[in-house]
């Protein structure tokens, strides 16, 4: 099995800059790395795919790389096989997800990513759809997929935009953490990575590494949330 080259990004855009800008850095490494010249980009999580393709391509040539869009192959299973990397977009989790069962895609990405080491970028709902279920998800349910279960990229779960509780505030529903307890109270769910805003993680082979602005909160069910700074080895949720 090639090793695992994975990007998990919690969402694209920060208060104050452009599309995917506050993780440019870390995006272009990672694909210099691997020797990436041509991204496949999926953009299932939006309805208008021509648009989102359109925004997605003109970032990724900024950078000097050529970005195709999956929605306009004529064999999306073709397209995947043939990719040298792939960056799966944000939007709506539950729609993403119906789509890659539709099109017979999840196999094919797994196996792009697993077996022969292909570079995964997810962002947002692309993140939450290369873990095991998308369970965790902030989404409202506007499609049903077949399953909830996901791409397995990795062995838990992430819950992107993670916004802590305002302390002073007086919204009455639950929080966050309190959605993500409840998450736990069924048995033999995985860990919840909940990732804030302008925070990834870098997964390459067995190891994990939370990069970005922001620490992450993890869930464990039966434990208390624990914080971890920037720089921390999550290397364990992979075992």
């Amino acid at each position: 099995m090639a090793a695992r080259n994975v990007l998990l990004l919690s969402n694209s855009t920060v208060h104050g800059s452009g599309y995917l800008e506050w993780a440019s850095t870390y995006i272009k490494e990672f694909l210099k790395s691997k020797g990436v010249t041509k991204v496949l980009f999926v953009p299932f999580a939006l309805r208008d795919m021509d648009a989102y393709a359109d925004k997605a391509a003109k970032r990724f040539t900024s950078w000097g790389y050529e970005c195709d869009s999956l929605h306009r192959a004529a064999d999306p299973i073709a397209a995947v096989g043939a990719a040298e990397a792939i960056f799966v977009g944000g939007g709506n989790t539950f729609q993403l997800l119906a789509a890659l069962y539709e099109h017979n895609l999840i196999e094919p990405i797994r196996e792009k990513v697993l077996k022969e080491g292909a570079p995964y970028i997810g962002s947002s709902a692309g993140s939450n759809v290369a873990t095991t279920t998308i369970n965790t998800t902030n989404d409202m349910p506007i499609v049903f997929p077949p399953s909830f279960s996901a791409l397995a990229l990795v062995p838990f779960n992430i819950n992107p935009h993670y916004i802590d509780a305002d302390p002073a505030g007086t919204h009455m529903g639950e929080t966050r953490e309190e959605r993500i307890t409840q998450y736990h109270q069924v048995p033999d769910t995985p860990p919840v990575l909940g990732l804030r805003e302008g925070s990834l993680l870098r997964v390459q082979g067995d190891t994990a590494t939370l990069l970005g602005l922001h620490p992450a909160r993890l869930f464990q069910r039966g434990k208390q949330p624990e914080e971890f700074p920037v720089g921390a080895d999550f290397s364990f949720l992979l075992k």
